[in-house]
């Protein structure tokens, strides 16, 4: 069968991998002449740690088995089992920790509690003062910047795979077939519409103007090499305010009685960060939801961040090389892994990840391809 894939992010890219190993054709389309979105502005982080139960975190340990896979096959992903830490300074840091470490699912995850020593034995870089560390082996990262095109060289040595960049696919002009705005009609078998955070145009005529999902913007930055070895990804105790595994009363404890700095709470804050193939850290990020989004970065939050990470490494952070915002989308019901909707005849729309695209979206594509009858 022929499949016709719009959108080279990682949801879109993936959605190829499986066609093409499934022994299919598919012309993949971009708007750019590369993929410039939220697949290449994010940490590349296959982060298993934060996930709710159930369907996400399943969605996820399969996705993180694929991305090892593929990794093998395509070692230019820099795939990396490198895990995260997140340290801890208060009782109520550790007291979420601590129930995480005794959810029913912890071994799945790779949860542990460790001691400062103990952590810092994991990850020798962290020479700053904190009392403990959550230790989360199952989480691993990618290179976000090269990924897709690492896989986009797979791809096209399969010689089954097409792929045409700087082409807008307008309309839907027929079963499973579209035309772009060179005037082209692409027909295949099937159509994936895996067009992140583009949610006008064609997929608000075809999806109609309720679609359960909401455009969300981050902020983010990037160091020159830090001279030393980071082993594994980092996360602050802000972060389990972001993230649905950690639910319960302890956090219930932690929001109440630990509010977060004025500038965290402002731009709803929290620390993650991975250390490049280059040396250099990628370090963020914000949440802001409210449309429409500011254009500028602002540099409150990027502050905010050098002071953590400062005093988790006891040293200061090297200089900032890159500053720069994206933006992703998310199921408006966020306890939903993706959205994906047949929308047209033969044509299949699936968006909304979330901050979970990178880290889901080799099983997200997977399970289309299965729903689909690949």
């Amino acid at each position: 069968m022929k499949v016709i894939v719009v959108g080279a992010g990682v949801v879109g890219t993936m959605h190829a991998w499986h066609a093409v190993k499934r022994g299919h054709k598919v012309v993949q389309i971009e708007r750019e002449s590369e993929a410039r979105g939220a697949s290449l502005r994010n940490f590349g982080q296959i982060w298993v740690s934060g996930r709710a139960g159930g369907e996400e975190l399943e969605t996820a340990l399969r996705a993180r088995e694929l991305w090892e896979g593929i990794g093998v096959e395509v070692p230019e992903l820099g795939f990396r089992p490198c895990g995260s830490l997140t340290p801890l300074r208060t009782g109520l840091e550790v007291a979420v920790a601590e129930a995480a470490v005794a959810r029913e699912d912890a071994a799945a995850r790779g949860y542990k509690l460790v001691t400062a020593d103990e952590a810092r034995a994991i990850n020798p870089a962290l020479r700053g003062a904190f009392a403990s560390a959550l230790w989360c082996e199952r989480d691993a990262a990618v290179e976000p910047r090269t990924a897709q095109l690492a896989l986009k060289r797979a791809l096209l040595a399969s010689g089954r795979y097409t792929f045409l960049g700087g082409r807008e696919v307008r309309e839907v002009v027929g079963t499973a077939s579209v035309r772009d705005d060179h005037g082209d009609v692409h027909t295949g078998d099937a159509v994936v519409l895996a067009t992140g955070a583009w949610l006008g145009g064609l997929v608000r005529e075809l999806a109609g103007p309720g679609l359960p999902v909401r455009r969300v913007r981050l902020q983010m930055m990037q160091t020159d090499p830090l001279g030393d070895t980071l082993t594994t990804s980092i996360a602050d105790a802000d972060s389990f305010r972001y993230y649905p595994a950690y639910g319960g009363p302890a956090l219930d404890a932690l929001n109440d009685g630990q509010a977060q700095t004025p500038t965290a709470s402002a731009h709803r804050m929290q620390l993650l960060m991975v250390q490049r193939r280059d040396g250099g850290l990628t370090i963020g990020d914000t949440h802001e939801y409210e449309h429409p989004f500011s254009f500028d970065t602002v540099e409150e939050p990027y502050e905010h961040l050098a002071g953590v990470v400062e005093s988790f490494l006891g040293r200061p952070l090297p200089r900032i090389r890159h500053r720069w915002a994206g933006v992703y989308a998310q199921c408006t019901d966020t306890s939903r892994v993706v959205h994906r909707q047949q929308v047209s005849d033969g044509v299949w729309l699936v968006t909304g990840p979330g901050g979970r695209g990178m880290t889901c979206s080799p099983a997200i594509a997977e399970k289309t391809a299965d729903e689909l009858g690949w």
